[in-house]
């Protein structure tokens, strides 16, 4: 796996992955940049959500429940001081469906914090992961 980041200007970076998809990311206009794009440790989180959703819908598609949306809503905390690491992340999941299964989603949950989620698992050497969910239920 490659990828490449160029300096734009000021302090925003584009990043272009192997896949041939870019991003542009930026800082705060406190720290020089111009709010053109998300921070780096968002992408972090933002790479952990995605990693964590694919991994939910694929174990409860295969698992037959009639799931119709999943969200992931990330909070973390950092570290005060120099790397400012994340030390606490919170995963909350909601999953929409019809006669979906608590036991079933709880069990997605679980073995892609525990076993799939390849950014969770690095994260979590460093972080304190916890993980919820909701379920939504459609008719």
């Amino acid at each position: 796996m490659k990828c490449r980041i160029k300096w734009l200007d000021h302090m925003s970076f584009v990043g272009e992955s192997g896949s041939g998809h870019s991003v542009v990311m930026d800082v705060a206009p406190d720290a020089g940049g111009r709010n053109l794009g998300v921070r780096p440790m968002e992408m972090l989180l933002l790479g952990l959500g995605g990693c964590t959703a694919f991994d939910v819908v694929s174990i409860l598609r295969k698992s037959r429940q009639q799931i119709s949306d999943c969200e992931v809503e990330i909070e973390a905390a950092r570290a005060d001081q120099v790397p400012k690491v994340f030390t606490r992340i919170h995963v909350h999941f909601i999953v929409s469906g019809k006669a979906l299964e608590p036991n079933r989603v709880k069990k997605a949950v679980e073995l892609s914090a525990d076993k799939y989620c390849s950014a969770s698992r690095m994260l979590g050497k460093a972080a304190e992961i916890t993980h919820d969910f909701e379920i939504i239920e459609l008719d």
